[in-house]
């Protein structure tokens, strides 16, 4: 039962090819093992952290040199920073949130598929005996997805954070992969205004943030349902002043879930880096792909030997489009 006492733990532990820290934790002492036991509901890395004695959240917050004790709990700290920053991109509103699929892969060159439906098809209608049926045709992408680097570099001294305690060292991870999800949720516009490499950007209709406009894109996007819109300051200023989005109840919706809903059951998300002028729609279930080269990457044998001068902290990610008609813009003079 305390087999998780004898695991050696080491640096190589994070360089094993489409694995985690904990991931190969879990194969060398597997959560399954615990079941109707006092450790059950924690996972292999939760268990190393209480072998050596490590709170790192709560009253009684261990500080960062508590990970410094000995080479073994030293190993424990670049997952630490990971699980952190992978909190902060939890908390924030998700790439993952507009994304139909979520793709992992282990390199950096991927290529989507594309599928289309012949002229006139997506209108559904009955197909008379004997005649063909409409076709969905699916290939593979030309082009590259285009992946972007995101991340941060920590800048800072082992001297410096030694005594801070481990809960308010969290935050400012969080805040990093805050910062991270909202690049990423930039790089989801872009896919979607200027192409994703393979596919172009969607098609704009000239209007004004107005509620007769905003019904006309919801119509140009059928048969696909308008259920998110994306927004900057200015368009999002210009949409929640229409008299149709001023509803008690959407206001009491966002304080109880933080989700901003339109008249028409559209989720609203304020992408503060989109340009103003633009108001995007889709339907998130078939319009992106998020595609991720693999999790979040830390510089672990800078993090493990405390060499925190300049560590960075990553996440290398893009989108593909996947039906091109599955989102459209709205385009006003600002």
């Amino acid at each position: 039962m305390a087999a998780y006492k004898n695991i050696v733990l080491e640096k190589g532990m994070y360089g094993m090819p489409g694995k985690s820290f904990t991931q190969v934790l879990e194969e060398m002492d597997n959560s399954e093992n615990y079941r109707g036991t006092p450790l059950e509901g924690m996972d292999a890395y939760q268990r190393q952290l209480m072998r050596f004695g490590i709170r790192v959240s709560g009253p009684g917050s261990s500080t960062v040199e508590s990970f410094f004790g000995s080479s073994a709990s030293a190993a424990l700290f670049p997952e630490y920073v990971a699980r952190a920053v992978r909190q902060g991109m939890e908390s924030a509103t998700k790439a993952a949130d507009i994304a139909a699929t979520v793709t992992t892969i282990d390199g950096l060159d991927y290529r989507t598929i594309s599928t289309g439906t012949g002229h006139g098809s997506k209108a559904l209608k009955p197909v008379a005996e004997g005649a063909e049926l409409p076709q969905t045709s699916i290939r593979t992408s030309k082009g590259l997805v285009r992946l972007h680097k995101r991340g941060r570099m920590l800048v800072t001294s082992y001297e410096a954070l030694r005594f801070q305690k481990l809960d308010l060292f969290t935050v400012t991870l969080r805040q990093i992969g805050a910062y991270i999800c909202g690049a990423q949720m930039q790089d989801a516009v872009d896919a979607l205004i200027n192409g994703d490499g393979a596919k172009p950007g969607v098609g704009f209709m000239e209007g004004t943030p107005s509620y007769s406009d905003f019904i006309a894109l919801w119509g140009k996007l059928a048969p696909y349902t308008l259920n998110t819109v994306l927004a900057g300051t200015d368009a999002m200023q210009k949409l929640l002043n229409i008299g149709e989005f001023k509803d008690a109840q959407a206001g009491m919706n966002f304080q109880g879930t933080d989700r901003l809903c339109t008249p028409l059951g559209a989720k609203l998300i304020h992408v503060p880096t989109m340009e103003a002028g633009k108001i995007l729609a889709m339907d998130k279930t078939c319009a992106l792909e998020l595609v991720q080269a693999g999790d979040v990457c830390t510089e672990y044998d800078k993090l493990i030997d405390r060499q925190l001068e300049r560590a960075a902290i990553s996440v290398t990610a893009g989108f593909a489009r996947i039906y091109e008609d599955a989102a459209q813009g709205l385009s006003y003079t600002v």
